[in-house]
């Protein structure tokens, strides 16, 4: 079963098949398939036929096909027609997707993925594809059927991500958004090495897997799960153990683990039996340090002891580094303590975020690069408009070497952004601004100030310009009778970005509008205002006379005239309806008739004073309350005929075969009347109505051959001439009978000889049944599989010889030959090329 959903300019056919097969489409008859352009598309995820804008030749019957891809097998709907409406013009819209694919799609490694998206739209809209972190396709990406299809072979981790579908014409655009997801087992990117730290230092560890989904992470220590808990802290691969023990020695595990595996990484800790007293903290080079002392043996000039026992060391320098020993003295003994001074290099940013003006749904990364110490431990953070950037935001990815990379930047993106970089000694920072540019944002309050006939003026308000300032605005609309918004002409005809008021012109009298604004500049298109109220234009005299005025036909006296009808959108007003002017060839009065309906699109006038077939002037006006409208253009037609008082002569009719009559006459040497064909009308007897049957001809021909009909069976047949009044009177009835059918038997038990290229084949005769015709001959029929072409050979006999072209294969059938027709064919009978083997 097919469906279809059609208007003047877009078409919709669909395919209930489910199953994951490939899908075609015949137009009106096999073989002529469906060619997809950028105007016509067959998706393969449901089967639809999409038809973005209808012409005249689409036009026709529609058959969807189903091919299963292992069996080859086919399966074919029945025909849906496609029937192009006049009742209504289609102007320009904006694109309208139709196909498009899921918000996420899950795709495996090493897999073709396919993307469909196919819009419909007037002008026919143009496909095009990105990559929403606008990184451009890899050559192995492939664009089919006019860009409808993306097809992405082998496909890998690089490949995933946002993909955008944008179907524009001047009208406008539509996008369609989704991701595609990679899925794989955890695999292992970051691990630790076996560490050996003294007492009380700090364990940090980190442990980092990729995976599709992402990767959970749990640590273990000898076998057991640890939790965060006083000096142990886990987070998502993350281990911190402060101040550590004795018992924090061991064996440990980072596990990751997501839907498609599990992987284990093993390393031993070990917790050294010895206290490094670090008096202070790391010093960098040039800064200050201060220690509590009892004693010290030498003092330079940046070397001071205070009173209290605080050593200060100024301007320090790489050459201060190394072990300090406090002595404390009393009368009871003397204690000391040592610890080691370590002098790092300053940290420096080298390459740090830059001011810079990006566009919506482009991706940037943000640097921030450093050279530091390597003994030192550096943490970086970011801040966006002063608040903390966290990875809970999809839109941000902080990079472990320190940048920002923010996906699909959108207009509350713009700001203030500061890296900052922490290290034991000093913190550090680099700001940037951003400024984000898009389309403009929608304009406000759209007002129709004054209306007429044929212009609405218009007015609204400013919406954002989002970066770039508005270039020019256009207006769209929206009637009962279209499909979508679409385009109209205005005053001035560029409406520029200061303009903020403009005239609709060339509008519908009588039609109820709705208008809405788009702002432009250099980035793009902008959404549409909200919808303005809906205003009715004024009423008017009609403009449009009806088309396709025509008419002849109807019974003996009669004049009938047709219409195409003027659709309810052209009518101008109210109490519509159409005034029909004829007069006889010759004359020159008019007669009027008036009818008020606004549908109607015949008239019938009646007068016993008109002659049979005479020729008129007809024309067609249309009026409402307002007044009269134009009239069509004159068109001659003709009264109704009578039909013909002649009968043809001559008629006799002969049985071709069991299902066949052939039937002759002679054509009416003269009659008054037209005479357009002939009819023949046949029928078994008068007590089965329901085998009467008729054929018609037109009259250039004087024979037909009735088929379909029962074998070995009388029929009655009856000849007349008719014209568009009916049929004159019939011949007096003869008689004849078909056939009886054929043998239903075909030749049995052949048999076949070769020699070289000679071929002779034997056969069993075919014996005839009571109920069946007598057998005359047979028929063979032979081709060659390269060359398609079908031969045919006669005989009397139940044998035959043939010669066949060397290296070729051949296919043979043997039928009966008789009065009935041909009988069954046997099995094909095949020759190879090679072996000339007979396979049945």
């Amino acid at each position: 079963m097919a469906s279809c959903q059609n208007t003047f300019k877009q078409l919709l056919f669909m395919s209930v098949v489910q199953m994951k097969e490939f899908y075609s489409w015949v137009f009106n008859e096999y073989p002529y398939f469906v060619q997809q352009d950028n105007r016509r598309f067959v998706s393969q995820e449901t089967g639809n036929l999409y038809i973005a804008k209808v012409e005249p030749s689409d036009v026709g019957n529609y058959t969807c096909v189903v091919m299963n891809s292992i069996t080859k097998g086919k399966v074919h709907s029945s025909p849906t027609s496609l029937v192009l409406r006049k009742d209504g013009v289609m102007g320009e819209y904006e694109p309208k997707i139709e196909v498009h694919f899921p918000d996420t799609v899950p795709a495996a490694k090493g897999s073709v993925v396919t993307l469909e998206c196919f819009a419909l739209g007037n002008p026919v809209p143009e496909i095009t594809w990105k990559r929403a972190n606008g990184v451009p396709f890899p050559s192995k990406v492939k664009m089919k059927y006019s860009n409808a299809v993306l097809e992405i072979p082998s496909f890998q981790q690089d490949d995933t991500g946002g993909y955008e579908c944008v179907a524009e014409n001047k009208m406008g655009k539509n996008i369609a958004t989704g991701r595609l997801a990679f899925h794989a087992k955890p695999q292992w990117i970051q691990t630790m090495r076996d560490t050996a730290l003294a007492i009380e230092e700090r364990l940090h560890w980190e442990c980092r897997a990729n995976g599709k989904p992402k990767p959970s992470y749990n640590w273990l220590k000898n076998g057991q799960v640890l939790i965060t808990e006083e000096r142990v802290y886990v987070d998502n691969g993350v281990l911190l153990i402060s101040s550590l023990n004795l018992s924090d020695a061991g064996m440990y595990q980072c596990v990751a683990e997501n839907k498609y595996g599990v992987i284990y990484f093993s390393t031993e800790l070990m917790v050294l039996g010895m206290v490094l007293f670090k008096m202070v903290s790391p010093v960098g080079d040039g800064g200050s340090d201060s220690t509590h002392v009892t004693s010290f043996s030498i003092y330079p000039h940046r070397i001071t002891l205070s009173p209290d026992g605080t050593l200060r060391i100024t301007n320090v320098t790489k050459y201060d580094a190394g072990s300090y020993t406090c002595f404390a003295r009393n009368r009871f003994g003397t204690s000391s303590t040592t610890g080691r001074l370590l002098i790092t290099d300053p940290t420096r940013i080298t390459q740090g975020p830059v001011d810079m003006e990006i566009i919506v749904g482009e991706s940037i990364v943000l640097p921030c690069q450093i050279a530091c110490d390597p003994v030192l431990d550096v943490f970086f953070s970011w801040a966006f408009n002063g608040q903390l950037i966290t990875k809970t935001d999809r839109h941000f990815e902080l990079r472990t070497a320190g940048d920002l990379m923010i996906r699909n930047i959108q207009l509350n993106h713009a700001g203030k952004y500061i890296c900052v970089v922490d290290t034991d000694v000093e913190s550090l920072s680099a700001v940037a601004i951003l400024i984000v540019k898009g389309p403009p944002g929608p304009p406000d309050t759209v007002a129709v100030e004054e209306v007429t006939d044929s212009t609405a003026q218009l007015s609204w308000s400013r919406g954002r310009d989002n970066g770039s300032p508005i270039t020019i605005y256009l207006i769209q609309t929206r009637t009962p009778f279209t499909v979508g918004w679409q385009r109209v002409d205005t005053v001035p005809e560029v409406i520029d970005g200061n303009t903020l008021t403009a005239t609709v012109v060339d509008l519908n009298a009588w039609v109820e509008y709705e208008f809405r604004v788009v702002a432009k500049n250099s980035v793009g298109v902008g959404e549409p205002s909200p919808t303005s109220l809906q205003t009715r234009t004024e009423d008017a005299v009609p403009d449009a006379a009806p088309n396709d005025v025509g008419g002849g036909g109807g019974s003996r006296s009669e004049l009938v005239v047709t219409w195409e009808p003027v659709p309810e959108e052209l009518q101008n007003g109210e109490s519509f309806g159409y005034i029909i002017a004829f007069r006889g060839l010759g004359e020159m009065t008019w007669t009027h008739v008036a009818t008020s309906a606004p549908g109607a699109s015949r008239y019938v006038y009646r007068n016993d004073s008109i002659a049979p077939f005479s020729p008129f002037h007809v024309k067609v006006g249309a009026y409402n309350s307002k007044g009269q409208g134009p009239f069509s253009p004159v068109v001659t037609i003709y009264s109704a005929e009578e039909e013909p008082s002649g009968m043809p002569g001559g008629v006799w009719a002969r049985s071709v075969s069991a299902s066949e009559i052939e039937v002759n006459w002679q054509a009416l040497s003269f009659t008054p009347e037209r005479v357009l064909g002939y009819e023949v009308v046949y029928w078994e007897d008068d007590t089965k109505p329901e085998t009467m049957g008729k054929v018609r001809v037109p009259g250039s021909q004087t024979s037909v051959t009735v088929s379909g009909l029962g074998q070995n069976t009388q029929y009655f047949l009856t000849v007349s001439a008719f014209n568009t009044a009916g049929t004159g009177p019939f011949l007096p009835a003869i008689n004849a009978t078909t056939k009886k059918s054929p043998p239903g038997q075909p030749p049995l038990n052949v048999e076949w000889t070769l020699i070289g290229s000679q071929i002779t084949i034997y056969w069993e005769p075919v014996v005839a049944m009571e109920t069946e015709s007598e057998v005359t001959g047979y028929q063979l029929s032979y081709r060659s599989l390269k060359h398609k072409e079908e031969n045919m050979l006669l005989t009397n006999n139940s044998t035959a010889a043939l010669t066949l072209v060397d290296n070729e294969d051949y296919v043979i059938h043997i039928r009966s030959l008789s009065e009935g027709g041909l009988g069954p064919a046997t099995d094909p009978i095949r020759i190879h090329k090679l072996s000339k083997l007979l396979i049945m």
